[in-house]
């Protein structure tokens, strides 16, 4: 088995993406860290193309590329590296193969070839605005989720109480992925294939997005008719600003922010409730 990465800066990662999709449509790995994006596709010797390890110039910034080897038995391997989480005292997020947490509200979660374990700081901080917005009592009527992939946060809505919820993704992979944990979860799923980056998402009353900020920016800007309720990340700290820009013209303000290293999730409402202020772990 082939391990081919490719990791830049994170305003070249969209670029990036969408070359590596083509050579895998099924699902690429993403590792986020401090200044850098890194994709990764897997295959046999000869499936991938064969690149040395290099540098190159990409726009204003350098693009590595590394290829190696890895066991065969990977698929099954990473299995050590998923494991359950706690996230606001209440959400147990866990593979299958794990056991439940008595008294926690139970969410599994196996990614298969989307992304989405709710281990990422993105997706953990999503999951703590939408179980403080439940608390609050805004946990009704209907939920979208743009960018569902593993659908971890679409299923947790449905255990809060949100109903119906709709679960868009471009990726085949990740709707199948989502339906399947839907599933394993007892709940039901509007599931619907939805090019973010050219198409309007659905609309729902409250909306959660775990997207990259150039498609956040994208959607702001196409948006016909905003959520009473936002909860957006994949934003880097120096994204957020822009963010808030870019849903302010739609009538939506912070409510709650939170931060965790380099990353942030806002809380956005329509309501005239002020700014909450940000939460740093």
């Amino acid at each position: 088995m082939i391990r081919l990465a490719v990791r830049c800066q994170p305003n070249l990662a969209e670029r990036v993406l969408a070359e590596l999709v083509q050579l895998a449509p099924g699902g690429v790995e993403e590792e986020r860290g401090r200044g850098y994006v890194e994709y990764a596709i897997y295959g046999a010797a000869g499936e991938l193309p064969a690149l040395p390890d290099l540098e190159a110039i990409a726009g204003d910034g350098l693009v590595a590329v590394t290829s190696a080897e890895i066991p065969d038995d990977w698929a099954d391997r990473w299995q050590d590296f998923h494991q359950a989480l706690e996230v606001g005292g209440r959400l147990w997020v866990r593979p299958s193969w794990a056991e439940a947490r008595p008294g926690a509200i139970d969410i599994v979660v196996d990614p298969g070839q989307a992304f989405g374990t709710g281990a990422h700081p993105t997706t953990r901080m999503c999951l703590e605005l939408l179980l403080e917005l439940a608390d609050a009592g805004g946990a009704h009527g209907a939920l979208a989720d743009w960018g569902t992939g593993s659908g971890v946060l679409a299923i947790a809505a449905a255990k809060l109480g949100f109903a119906p919820v709709i679960a868009c993704d471009h990726e085949p992979a990740a709707l199948e992925a989502a339906g399947a944990n839907a599933r394993a979860n007892g709940v039901e799923l509007e599931l619907r294939r939805a090019n973010l980056r050219r198409e309007l998402p659905p609309q729902a009353p409250t909306v959660v997005a775990n997207l990259t900020a150039p498609i956040l920016r994208e959607i702001a800007r196409r948006l016909e008719r905003a959520p009473e309720q936002l909860i957006c990340s994949g934003l880097l700290a120096g994204e957020a600003e822009d963010a808030r820009r870019a849903f302010a013209r739609h009538g939506l303000t912070e409510r709650l922010s939170r931060a965790e290293g380099d990353w942030m999730a806002i809380s956005f409402t329509t309501a005239s409730t002020g700014r909450g202020g940000t939460i740093r772990v």
